[in-house]
Formats: C-alpha cells, structure tokens, sequence
C-alpha cells in the first residue's frame, strides 16, 4: 500500500518522447479514449441494427472530435480558466502548445461541460447538412462514450492533475506530502463503468428515440456531482454557494434539464 501511496513520487508523465517533443500518458489515454469510442460505437450500430454505416460513423467521428475539443476548450477558459479575458483577447493562444518559453507543454485544460454543447452542435449540423436522424445518432453516442471515457479519467490521473481533497483513507495518494482522494479513479469508475451499465440496461426498455442520450447526460451528471464531493476544487474557484463546486452546480442543472425533457417527452408519447 505503501508503493501505491506513494505512486506519483516515481511515476512520469511522460511516456516518451520524439524528435524533442514530449508524448504525455495523458494524451495516449486521450487518443484510446478517443478510437475506443469509435470502435465501440461501430459495434453496436451492428449488434442493433442502427441505419447508419460504418463510413457515415466514421464521418459523424470527425464532426464530433472537432465539436468536442473546440466545445471542451472554449469551455474551459470561459468556465474555469482565470485569465478568460486575456484569452479573449488572444484567440490565437487558446490552441497554443507552447509556453512563453517555447516549450511544448501540449493543451491542457478541458471541459467536459463545453463538450457537451460542443458535441450537440456539431451532431445537429452533421444531421442536418447528411439528413440524418439526429436521436439516432446520439441514443448511439450514449451507449458508446461511457466506457471511451473511462480511459479519459485514468489520463487525469496518470497526468497527476484534478487531485481529490485530503483524506485518511489507506488507498489515498500522496501529493506535494498531503494524502489525497485517488478522485480522478473514482470518476472514472463511476461516470464511466457505472454509467456504461445503466444505459446499457436502459436500452432494452428504450421506449423512444433520444430516451439514451437524455438518460446518459443525466446519470453521468448525477455521477459527477457525488464525485465531486472526494474531488479538490478549482484553487481560483473554490467552493460557491451551498458549499459546491462549479462541477456540481453545472451537473445540477444537466441533471435538472436532461430529467425535464425525459419526462417532456414521455408524457407526450403517452398523449
């Protein structure tokens, strides 16, 4: 337990490097995430008989990835980052890898709530511009992105970032000398493993196209929000109102919308 303890005193995040450029676990973890998700969601447009085809998912991929990273970095300097205006200011510098220094120290900093509305956005211009049908393509997105991300959390702690709060648990990680909540594993676990779960069930009694995609924002919202709890806020954010992070606030509201129109939309299926 000691070894594990003590884990990030002899663990690097870099996994390699090449031609001077630094190759972080994180980004490794990211791109898995990224084709697992893909593959992943290939298999099911077969086992269930989507109507798209594997090349059509393969362009969906493209528009989404770009709707995703956009969305998550946007996201991020308007949500959580404190130099927002300087950002602002400098559009150019939100896409930099590079340090004032002319390292490469790759992007960092993402948000998974400006993912979201990224990801709706680029999935509602695909459907629109291909004539696709739109809940298709999400209900399938929900039973795909659940276990891709997983691979995400464990880049979060392998890259030694997003720390969960002070503990006494013996499972806990040691971090500049304080033992902290492994966080970044529970979510992983939880948001992704759990959440991959519940929708896989909720799939058999699926009653309306769109029903997974409302279900996942809103069992994953409910996952981040318990989550957070173990997790160490932002530093320039801290706690708001009631004693919750942003990341709990926002979940909130995901979590109050995705069940509003859940249920929007069962009463008017019943009519």
């Amino acid at each position: 337990m000691n070894a594990w303890q003590n884990i990030y005193s002899s663990f690097d995040v870099v996994a390699f490097s090449i031609f001077g450029f630094n190759i972080y676990w994180y980004s490794l973890m990211y791109i898995l995430a990224l084709f697992s998700g893909l593959f992943i969601g290939k298999y099911f447009a077969k086992k269930y008989n989507f109507s798209m085809n594997s090349l059509m998912l393969d362009s969906y991929f493209i528009w989404v990835e770009i709707g995703v990273i956009l969305g998550a970095r946007l996201g991020y300097i308007l949500i959580y980052d404190d130099n927002t205006l300087w950002y602002l200011s400098h559009p150019w510098q939100i896409f930099n890898p590079f340090n004032a220094q002319g390292e490469f120290v790759g992007i960092r900093g993402m948000s998974f709530h400006g993912a979201v509305i990224g990801f709706f956005i680029a999935s509602i211009l695909f459907c629109k511009k291909y004539k696709a049908n739109l809940w298709e393509y999400l209900d399938l997105t929900a039973l795909s992105v659940p276990l891709a991300y997983t691979f995400g959390r464990i880049g979060n702690f392998l890259n030694q970032e997003l720390f969960g709060r002070a503990t006494d648990v013996p499972w806990g990680i040691y971090v500049n000398g304080v033992l902290r909540h492994p966080s970044q594993l529970y979510e992983a676990f939880f948001e992704g493993i759990c959440v991959f779960i519940l929708i896989f069930i909720a799939r058999k009694f699926q009653k309306f196209k769109g029903e997974l995609i409302i279900l996942y924002i809103a069992f994953y919202s409910l996952a981040r929000f318990l989550c957070e709890f173990y997790r160490e806020p932002d530093a320039h954010i801290g706690f708001l109102s009631f004693g919750l992070t942003m990341g709990q606030i926002l979940s909130l509201v995901l979590v109050f919308l995705s069940f509003s129109i859940f249920s929007y939309l069962r009463l008017k299926r019943k009519a």
